[in-house]
C-alpha cells in the first residue's frame, strides 16, 4: 500500500477510535502460515454447517470512518482469519503426541485452557498422547528440572478449580535448537505455548528452527496476560478476574480511608506497560479519587501535581482513595542503567513505595494528620482461580487452539475480535503491545468520575 494511503487513514484511526485496535500500516498481512493440504476429513462428526472454512474472516476495522477510507482508496480491508473447527485436517490424529506448556507469570485460567486442550485432544480428537512440558521453556531444555508428565482426562480433572498451572512455569529464553530437540524427541506435532509477549517471542524462535529443519510441527500459542496488553485481540484470559479481585482490594482500601482522619487507601496493581487493570477497576468501583497509569504522566508537583491535589482532597473530604498500576511514573524514579529480567523485560523501580514515601514526606511537610494504608493484591490476583466468565472464555480459546493445530496452522495465536474467536499470525504482534489511549473513551470517562 502506497504511503499516502497509510497517511490518510492513520490520522482517521488516531481521531475516530480508542486503543484496541491495531494501527493499519502493521496489517499488511494477516495470512496464517499452513503446514501443508488438508487431506484427513475430520472425525468429529459435526454439523456441516459447523465447519468453519478458512476464507470466512472477520473485518479487523468496523469504525466507519475507517472502512471509508479503505473504500475511497480501493483498498481491501484487513480481515483476520476466523477460528473454527475444520472439515479437512492436516494430520490424522489416532497417529499424533501434542504438547501444552505455559510459560511467564501465573494467571487465573491457566488450569482450564490446560483442561480444555486435553480434554479436547483425547476425548474429540482421540490423539494418542499429550504430553506437558514442565516448568516453561525450561521443561523443553535437556536441562529440564523434571521430565514431562502425561496428561490424561484423569489427570486434569478438576483442576479447572484450583489457579496456577499444575504444569509450573518460568520466565526467560531457552535455546530453540534445544527445544526443537526435545519435540522430535517425543515425536510432538502440535506443541500449544500458553504465554504472553515474550513467549512468543520464543514460539517464533521455535518455528523458525522447524522450518530450517523441515520439519512438520504445529506451534500454536493462546495468549495469556492480565494486563490484557496482546496486540490484535479485545481481550486475553485472566483480565476479567483480574478486575474483580483488583476492585475487591479498592473497597478495602477504600473503608479503611474513611475509617481514619485524612485517610488514605493506596493500592498498587499489575500493568507494566498498559494499565487496563488498574483503569477498569477503577471504573468498576467508582470510589477511586486518584488513579495513575504507564500511558499518562504522573505530576507531582505544583498546584496542578498529585500532592496539592491530594492535600485539598483531604481538607475537603478527609479522605482519598489512590491507585497506581506498577508501570506508572517510572521517569521520576528509574535510573540510567536499565536491569532486565529473564524475559528480557526491563525490571521496574517500585513506584509503590516511591510515590507512599513522597506522599508521607510532603503532608508531614504540611503539618497534616493522616493514615496511609498501602494494599499490594498482584500476587493473589495472578494466583487465583478463574471467575465464571474467564473459565468459559478459556475452554473456548483452547478449543479453538486444538481445531487450529489440527488443521496444520502453525506460528499463530487464537484472538479474540468483533465477538468472534479468530487466527492471528504472530509475525503481527510480536514486539507490539496495546496501550490506553488517553484521548478516548475509556480513560475520559475515568477522568469523569475522577
Amino acid at each position: 500500500m502506497d504511503d499516502n494511503f497509510f497517511d490518510n487513514v492513520n490520522k482517521t484511526w488516531k481521531r475516530g477510535v480508542d486503543s484496541l485496535l491495531p494501527r493499519p500500516d502493521e496489517l499488511s498481512d494477516l495470512s496464517i502460515p499452513n503446514l501443508g493440504e488438508t487431506t484427513v476429513p475430520s472425525n468429529l462428526n459435526l454439523d456441516p454447517d459447523v465447519y468453519v472454512d478458512d476464507d470466512q474472516k472477520i473485518l479487523v476495522y468496523s469504525n466507519a470512518s475507517i472502512v471509508n477510507e479503505y473504500i475511497r482508496a480501493g483498498k481491501e480491508m484487513p480481515m483476520f482469519e476466523v477460528a473454527g473447527p475444520r472439515k479437512d485436517l492436516y494430520f490424522d490424529p489416532k497417529t499424533i503426541n501434542c504438547g501444552v506448556v505455559t510459560c511467564g507469570g501465573l494467571c487465573p485460567g491457566l488450569n482450564d485452557v490446560i483442561r480444555t486442550i486435553v480434554l479436547s485432544l483425547v476425548w474429540q480428537y482421540g490423539v494418542k498422547k499429550v504430553y506437558g512440558f514442565r516448568f516453561g521453556y525450561k521443561g523443553l531444555s535437556k536441562d529440564n528440572y523434571v521430565d514431562p508428565m502425561e496428561l490424561t482426562p484423569d489427570t486434569v480433572d478438576g483442576i479447572q478449580n484450583s489457579g496456577g498451572t499444575i504444569l509450573g512455569s518460568s520466565r526467560g529464553p531457552q535455546d530453540p535448537e534445544d527445544m526443537v530437540d526435545t519435540l522430535f524427541k517425543y515425536d510432538i506435532k502440535i506443541l500449544f505455548v500458553i504465554g504472553g509477549d515474550g513467549t512468543f517471542r520464543g514460539v517464533r524462535d521455535i518455528v523458525d528452527v522447524i522450518n530450517q529443519r523441515g520439519l512438520k510441527i504445529s506451534v500454536i500459542a493462546v495468549p495469556k496476560t492480565i494486563d490484557n496488553d496482546i496486540y490484535c485481540s479485545e481481550r486475553t484470559f485472566g483480565f476479567n478476574t483480574a478486575i474483580e479481585e483488583a476492585r475487591k482490594s479498592i473497597y478495602i482500601a477504600h473503608e479503611e480511608a474513611k475509617a481514619a482522619w485524612n485517610g488514605i487507601g493506596f493500592v498498587k496493581l499489575m500493568g507494566r506497560d498498559s494499565g487496563f487493570i488498574a483503569a477498569n477497576a477503577t471504573l468498576a468501583n467508582s470510589d477511586v479519587n486518584f488513579c495513575f497509569i504507564p500511558e499518562a504522566p504522573l505530576v507531582l508537583e505544583g498546584e496542578d501535581g498529585f500532592l496539592a491535589k491530594l492535600k485539598r482532597r483531604l481538607a475537603h473530604r478527609h479522605h482519598a482513595v489512590v491507585v497506581v498500576a506498577e508501570g506508572a511514573g517510572q521517569d521520576l524514579i528509574k535510573g540510567d542503567d536499565q536491569v532486565k529480567d529473564a524475559s528480557g523485560n526491563v525490571i521496574y523501580d517500585d513506584i509503590g513505595l516511591f510515590l507512599k514515601a513522597r506522599i508521607c514526606s510532603y503532608l508531614k511537610e504540611q503539618k497534616m494528620d493522616y493514615i496511609l494504608k498501602y494494599i499490594i493484591p498482584s500476587y493473589t490476583i495472578r494466583s487465583c482461580p478463574a471467575n465464571a466468565d474467564d473459565s468459559v472464555f478459556c475452554i473456548m480459546l483452547g478449543k479453538e487452539a486444538v481445531h487450529a493445530g489440527m488443521a496444520g496452522k502453525t506460528d499463530m495465536f487464537i484472538g479474540y475480535w468483533n465477538h468472534s474467536f479468530t487466527h492471528v499470525p504472530l509475525k503481527t504482534v510480536v514486539g507490539k503491545r496495546k496501550y490506553i489511549n488517553t484521548k478516548g473513551s475509556l480513560w475520559q470517562k475515568i477522568l469523569e468520575i475522577m
